[in-house]
């Protein structure tokens, strides 16, 4: 699906140098992906399962996974424990946390396991659109894509459309059939 992030790219311009000043990271487009995913999975809870002998187990807290390149030596999935109690800053600070953990080789074991549900962020790297692999027992998984500058209609405060210069990305899901009917 095709995101239109004009308005998450109006608050990151808004709050960049503040965020980077007292978070010492920068304030990408993965924490406010996040936070939506973690919104959606409570109205979607069959998306925040696991399969388990032949059976859907859904999850009432959602534990999120994010994979994270170990430099094109391979993947990890470390988890944003209890993902749903937390606010967008947070899940920024465990993401920044987990990730360069992650590269570093400084998981234990307990932080790689128990995810109800993966993001797979190629978006730094310019992808278009990625058909991510779900991290099994998971049964589904969104990878972002590149944002990048394009043109769009919009519509203007008197109802009439435009064109403008928005920052747009794909968002590509893949999900488990046994799961759920993807509809």
């Amino acid at each position: 699906m095709q995101v239109d992030y004009e308005g998450v790219e109006r608050v990151r311009r808004i709050l960049r140098e503040e965020f980077k000043e007292e978070e010492g990271f920068s304030l990408t487009y993965l924490p406010f992906i996040s936070r939506a995913v973690v919104d959606a999975l409570h109205e979607f809870p069959h998306m925040n399962a696991s399969m388990g002998d032949g059976s859907v187990v859904l999850h009432d807290e959602v534990h999120l996974s994010i994979a994270v390149d170990l430099d094109y030596q391979g993947l990890l999935a470390p988890v944003v424990r209890n993902a749903h109690d937390k606010r967008l800053r947070a899940i920024g600070r465990d993401i920044h946390d987990l990730a360069g953990r992650a590269r570093n080789r400084k998981l234990g074991p307990d932080e790689l396991s128990g995810g109800t549900f993966t993001i797979s962020n190629s978006g730094s790297y310019g992808t278009l659109f990625v058909i991510p692999i779900i991290n099994q027992p998971q049964v589904a998984i969104l990878s972002t894509d590149g944002v990048a500058r394009q043109p769009v209609v919009v519509t203007d405060e008197y109802g009439n459309e435009t064109i403008g210069i928005h920052s747009v990305g794909n968002l590509t899901l893949s999900w488990d059939h046994r799961a759920f009917d993807g509809a």
